[in-house]
C-alpha cells in the first residue's frame, strides 16, 4: 500500500476524532468515555465527601451553582453534548511546535523577562492584524490588551465600570449562564434583555434603564440568531444616547451558511468594549484572548489586569502571533469549517430522525445547536435522564431568566457523526420515556 494512502486513512481517523496523534509515542485511539475525577473541597448535593460525583443527575435537580460547569465536567458520560466544547482532538500539533521551535530559535534574553501586562507586542500586532482581516475591525496594535480570555475581560471591565459608578448591564434573555454567573461574581446586578428572532429588543434594553449591556451579536448564545440591521441602527442610536455595549463575539469565527457578520466595535469604536479569544478556535488550554475598550476605559482597564496577573505569560503568546502572522490559524480555521459542517448535518439529520418534534436554532454557524420542545418537557428533567443513558446535554433553562420554552442545548464539534447519531438517540429515548 502506497504511503498517501496511509496518510490520507490516518488523517481522515483524526479528523473525525478516532485517533490522536502523540508525536514520538505514535497514533493512539482516542477514549470513549471520560474519567471521573475529584471535585472541589467540600461535600454538596450530588457529590461524596471525596468531592466525586455520586448522583450525577443531582446536577439537574437543583438551580445551578457557581460551579455547576465543573461539576458536570467531572461526570463520566459515554458522550458529551455540552455545548462550548471545542474539537480538541484538531489542535494543530505541528504547527504549534513548529511555531514554538521558531520563536525560541530567535527569542532573546530580555524576552524571558516581565513582559508587558498589556501582552507580547507582537500578539498585540499579529491580533490587530488577524481583526481587521477577520472581523473589518482597525485598530491600533497599542490599543489592544491580551487576556487570559473573554471571562478575564468580562472581569476586567466589570471592576473598571463598579468603579465608575455602574452597578447594573443588561444581559440576554436567553443568554449565558456562565456569563451571568460571572458579572454577577464582580458584583454587578444583571438584568435580563428579552431576545426574539431578530437579536436582541433594543426597545426593552432603553425601556430596562441600564447603562451597559453585553451581547453576542454575531452568533447569540444560545438561540443562534443574528442581530439584524434595525436593530444594530436601534443599538447604534442607544449608544449615542449613552449606552455602552459589551461585546462578545462568541463564534464569529465558525460560519457556514452565511457570510460574515461585522461586528459592532467596527463602527462603534468608542462605545464598544470588545472581547475575543481562541478558546473556540484553539483550545480553552492556551488561556489567551483579546480586549478593545474605548479610550475613556484604557488606563483602568490597564491597571486592573497589572494588578490582576502582571500579564500573560509571554512564551505562548509569542507562539499564537507566529501561528497569527504565518497564516496557520487561517488553515486551522478553513480545516475545522469543513469538518464542523459535516458534523453539523450529522446532528441536525439526527434531530429529524429521533426528535422530529423539536425546532431547531442557529444551524447557520457556531459549535452548538439549539432545540426547543413540547410546553409539557422539563428540561432538566429531559437532561437527567438523557444523562442516565450516558450522554451530557445542557437544559436550555438554565440560561433563561424568564419563563421561556423547555429545550437543550447541544454540542457538535468535539463528536463524531457516529457518536451523534447515538447521542440524540439516546435522548429522544428518554423522551420517549417520559
Amino acid at each position: 500500500m502506497s504511503r498517501g494512502v496511509v496518510v490520507e486513512a490516518y488523517q481522515r481517523l483524526m479528523e473525525d476524532g478516532h485517533v490522536a496523534g502523540r508525536g514520538r509515542a505514535g497514533t493512539v485511539i482516542v477514549a470513549g468515555a471520560l474519567t471521573a475525577t475529584a471535585g472541589p473541597t467540600g461535600e454538596k448535593p450530588g457529590t461524596s465527601s471525596s468531592g466525586r460525583v455520586s448522583d450525577p443527575a443531582a446536577v439537574f435537580r437543583c438551580a445551578p451553582g457557581t460551579d455547576v460547569f465543573d461539576t458536570v465536567r467531572t461526570i463520566p458520560a459515554q458522550i458529551d453534548l455540552t455545548p462550548g466544547v471545542p474539537d480538541l482532538a484538531a489542535f494543530p500539533r505541528a504547527a504549534w511546535m513548529r511555531a514554538e521551535k521558531a520563536v525560541l530559535g530567535r527569542l532573546v534574553t530580555a524576552d524571558l523577562g516581565y513582559g508587558d501586562p498589556c501582552g507580547a507586542p507582537a500578539l498585540r500586532r499579529a491580533v490587530a492584524g488577524w481583526l481587521a482581516r477577520s472581523r473589518g475591525i482597525g485598530v491600533d496594535p497599542a490599543e489592544v490588551i491580551i487576556t487570559t480570555g473573554v471571562s478575564q475581560a468580562l472581569g476586567l471591565l466589570a471592576q473598571t465600570l463598579r468603579d465608575d459608578g455602574v452597578t447594573s448591564v443588561g444581559l440576554e434573555d436567553p443568554g449565558s449562564l456562565g456569563v451571568r454567573q460571572h458579572v454577577e461574581n464582580w458584583r454587578l446586578t444583571t438584568v435580563p434583555i428579552p431576545v426574539d428572532a431578530a437579536g436582541v429588543r433594543v426597545d426593552e434594553l432603553t425601556a430596562s434603564g441600564v447603562p451597559a449591556v453585553i451581547l453576542t451579536p454575531a452568533h447569540q448564545f444560545p438561540t443562534g440568531v443574528v442581530l439584524d440591521g434595525d436593530r444594530r441602527r436601534r443599538l447604534a442610536d442607544w449608544t449615542r444616547a449613552g449606552g455602552l455595549v459589551i461585546e462578545d463575539d462568541y463564534d464569529a469565527e465558525h460560519r457556514y451558511d452565511r457570510p460574515p457578520v461585522p461586528a459592532l466595535r467596527a463602527t462603534l469604536p468608542e462605545q464598544v468594549c470588545y472581547a475575543g479569544s481562541v478558546s473556540k478556535l484553539l483550545a480553552p488550554a492556551l488561556r489567551i484572548g483579546w480586549l478593545l475598550v474605548p479610550r475613556r476605559y484604557r488606563d483602568a482597564v490597564v491597571a486592573a489586569k497589572r494588578n490582576a496577573d502582571l500579564g500573560n505569560a509571554v512564551l505562548p503568546q509569542l507562539v499564537l502571533a507566529e501561528l497569527l502572522t504565518s497564516g496557520a490559524l487561517e488553515r486551522q480555521l478553513r480545516l475545522l469549517r469543513r469538518r464542523h459542517v459535516r458534523r453539523r448535518d450529522a446532528m441536525t439529520a439526527a434531530l429529524a430522525r429521533h426528535l422530529p418534534g423539536a425546532t431547531v436554532h442557529g444551524a447557520a454557524a457556531g459549535l452548538h445547536l439549539t432545540v426547543t420542545l413540547d410546553s409539557d418537557v422539563v428540561d432538566t428533567e429531559l437532561a437527567a435522564a438523557a444523562l442516565a443513558r450516558g450522554v451530557k446535554v445542557q437544559p436550555l433553562s438554565w440560561h433563561c431568566l424568564r419563563p421561556y420554552r423547555p429545550g437543550l442545548v447541544l454540542g457538535y464539534a468535539a463528536n463524531t457523526a457516529s457518536a451523534i447519531d447515538a447521542g440524540i438517540a439516546a435522548v429522544a429515548a428518554a423522551r420517549r420515556d417520559g
